[in-house]
């Protein structure tokens, strides 16, 4: 696939993207994903964090990775921090700062506001107010002279909150890579050979329906639904949660819960997954089960590319990117009746029929939630204040 052209940065425009560190999750590949785009288009894309496997990748896209202790959210660290921001926007004409979580952003909008340097913001996340002052600590995502929302649910959780102006705000969905998530990558000898050695490295018990929950071990996440979900469905599927550590609190309390619904064979610990395209090839289902409402869902938009069936829960983000009865199906948060039930439709489809939802999915994602129309319509914000 050819690159897309981008709207042009001033020549030599330097940017700097802000966040604690460069691991793995939606914020991180954002950044990564900011990183390639500012670079085609003619700007320095800099990037402070405390690190992360991904630097390397940074790196890679053409960006430069300024280390930083910004994982810490002491006030004290965070005016320090602000200090060091504020070094690096003069050493290296910093031009716009843009900050993807919260106690960077702090750093970064005191750094901004002594260089009268452009500033925005993503708001990633649905952040909770459970205790007192965490709505002010919060408010700083919604500081940027613009503000962009990763969804229709975020925007509107921002102007319920915040009673920002609403021409500050701008809806940015994340996107996918259609080129890498490509069923059709998956179905030729290499792409084949990549999913034996994922299914063998798995130890997926052959011929048996897969089930697939990507994304890390939360308690949010939903994955106590979807054992309960499992228990209620016929012996046959087996249930991967791809992501987190296997090992931890957690996954532990997860096989008890497993193991008393007597399920626990039937349930697969596969921590982090490097071929994440080959996963969802393995999935005759992929789950979204999380309680509490996602921002956006970035895995249910790469399994709905994938041409996969997707049941997610029916709030957040995925009531954007899922047509119920046309793409995927949405149920009832937090039931494992409700989501037994769907995984069963989908696992009941003839090929015909999962065929045709396979390839109104991948339509529906391509047509709207790409990576190149996320760096493009974040590419304009940056034009827009540097003119």
């Amino acid at each position: 696939m050819a690159a897309q052209p981008f709207p042009p940065l001033p020549a030599g425009a330097v940017i700097l993207q802000v966040l604690p560190a460069l691991n793995t999750g939606g914020v991180e590949r954002g950044t990564l994903e900011m990183t390639a785009a500012i670079a085609r288009a003619g700007g320095v894309a800099l990037v402070a964090s405390a690190g992360g496997r991904l630097v390397a990748a940074i790196e890679a896209a053409g960006g430069h990775h300024i280390t930083l202790p910004l994982t810490r959210k002491s006030p004290f660290a965070i005016w320090r921090n602000a200090a060091l921001l504020a070094e690096i926007v003069a050493s290296e004409r910093v031009a716009l700062i843009h900050a993807r979580s919260r106690a960077p952003a702090w750093s970064a909008w005191l750094a901004g506001s002594r260089a009268a340097t452009r500033f925005i913001t993503t708001y990633h996340g649905a952040y909770t107010e459970n205790f007192p002052g965490k709505r002010a600590y919060n408010s700083v995502m919604a500081r940027g002279e613009r503000v962009i929302a990763i969804s229709d649910f975020i925007a509107t959780l921002i102007l319920e909150r915040y009673r920002i102006e609403p021409w500050r705000l701008r809806v940015i969905p994340r996107g996918v890579d259609p080129a890498m998530f490509d069923p059709a990558t998956l179905a030729d000898p290499p792409g084949l050979a990549r999913q034996r050695a994922l299914a063998e490295g798995w130890g997926l018990p052959p011929g048996r329906p897969v089930l697939l929950l990507p994304g890390r071990l939360s308690a949010w996440k939903g994955h106590a639904v979807a054992i309960a979900a499992l228990a209620r469905l016929a012996p046959d599927p087996v249930l991967v949660f791809a992501g987190g550590d296997p090992r931890g609190r957690l996954a532990h309390a997860l096989r008890r819960a497993a193991h008393r619904l007597g399920v626990e064979k039937r349930v697969i610990f596969a921590g982090d997954c490097a071929d994440m395209p080959a996963a969802y090839a393995l999935a005759d289902a992929v789950i979204n089960a999380s309680t509490r409402p996602e921002a956006f869902g970035r895995t249910v938009i790469e399994a709905q590319a994938m041409a996969r069936p997707v049941i997610a829960a029916d709030h957040g983000g995925a009531r954007e990117t899922i047509r119920a009865g046309e793409t995927g199906w949405l149920v009832t948060p937090g039931d494992p009746a409700a989501l037994a039930a769907a995984v069963g439709e989908a696992l009941a489809l003839s090929p015909a029929d999962r065929a045709a939802l396979g390839a109104r999915a991948r339509a529906a994602i391509l047509a709207r939630f790409t990576t190149a129309a996320m760096q493009a319509a974040t590419l304009a914000v940056y034009a827009e204040l540097l003119r």
